[in-house]
C-alpha cells in the first residue's frame, strides 16, 4: 500500500501512526504475507489477539459504567451485542476500513474483502496496533469513538435478530421458522457457512458467517430488515 494509503486512512479513523509498519501489519491479511513470502508475525493475527483482549475491557468497562440497573447477564448481552463479529465489521465498514485490507490474489477474488470474519478480525488488529503504538487511553479512545457509540440501536437489533423474527413469526402465527444451511465454501480453518432462514417452504433470508450460529442471526437480520419479509405470501 503506497504512503498515501496509509495516510488517506490515518485520516479518516482520525489516528496517526508513530509506527507505520504496525498500521500495515494490521491490514495484511495471512494469504497477502504468503503471497509476499513476508515472515507469519507480519499478517494481523497477532495484533487482532491483542485488539480483542483491549476492546473486551474497554467495552465491559463501558457497559458496566452505563447501565448502572442492569444485571450480570443483560450486561453480557449488551457487549456482545456491540462487539459481534457482524457490529464490528460493520463499524469498520462506517469508516472504510475494509478498503485498505491487504489481501492475496485469491482471497481477493473469492470476495474476502466483503467477509465479516475478515473486516471484524482487521478492526481488532487495528485497536491492537494502537494499543502498541499509543497505549491503552488511545486505544479506549478509538473504541469508544468507532464502536461503542457507534449506531447501538442498529447494533442491538442485528444481536436480537433471530429472537425477534421468532417472535413475528409466532405473532402473526404463519407456520414454523427454520433454518437450513445450503452452502460452504474456504478452508477448514476459516469456513464461511450460508443459511436460509425459513417459513415452511418460503425463504425469507439468507445470510453468510463464519459460523453457522452467525450466518442464522444474519440470515433473520435480513429478513426483519425487509420487513415485508413474505408475510403475505405464505
Amino acid at each position: 500500500m503506497a504512503q498515501n494509503r496509509f495516510t488517506e486512512l490515518e485520516q479518516k479513523i482520525q489516528y496517526s501512526f508513530q509506527d507505520k509498519k504496525l498500521l500495515r501489519r494490521a491490514l495484511t491479511h495471512s494469504s497477502c504475507a504468503n503471497e509476499q513470502k513476508i515472515n507469519k508475525g507480519e499478517d494481523y493475527e497477532r495484533l487482532e489477539f491483542l485488539g480483542d483482549a483491549v476492546l473486551e475491557l474497554v467495552s465491559s468497562d463501558y457497559v458496566f459504567r452505563k447501565h448502572m440497573d442492569m444485571s450480570e447477564g443483560q450486561m453480557t448481552k449488551c457487549r456482545s451485542s456491540m462487539v459481534c463479529e457482524p457490529a464490528l465489521a460493520f463499524c469498520a465498514r462506517q469508516v472504510g476500513l475494509d478498503q485498505y485490507i491487504l489481501l492475496g490474489k485469491g482471497e481477493e477474488a473469492t470476495g474476502g474483502r466483503n467477509r465479516d470474519s475478515i473486516v471484524s478480525d482487521v478492526m481488532e488488529a487495528v485497536i491492537g496496533a494502537i494499543y502498541l503504538d499509543s497505549g491503552f487511553e488511545k486505544a479506549k479512545e478509538f473504541v469508544h469513538r468507532y464502536v461503542l457509540t457507534s449506531d447501538l440501536e442498529h447494533k442491538q437489533f442485528f444481536y436480537d435478530a433471530k429472537t425477534n423474527l421468532q417472535e413475528e413469526v409466532q405473532r402473526e402465527n404463519k407456520g414454523s421458522l427454520h433454518y437450513e444451511l445450503v452452502g460452504e465454501e474456504g478452508p477448514e480453518h476459516d469456513k464461511i457457512f450460508t443459511v436460509e432462514a425459513m417459513i415452511g417452504d418460503t425463504i425469507v433470508g439468507r445470510g453468510s458467517g463464519h459460523s453457522k450460529k452467525a450466518a442464522e442471526q444474519k440470515a433473520a437480520y435480513e429478513a426483519l430488515l425487509a420487513r415485508n419479509y413474505a408475510m403475505d405470501r405464505l
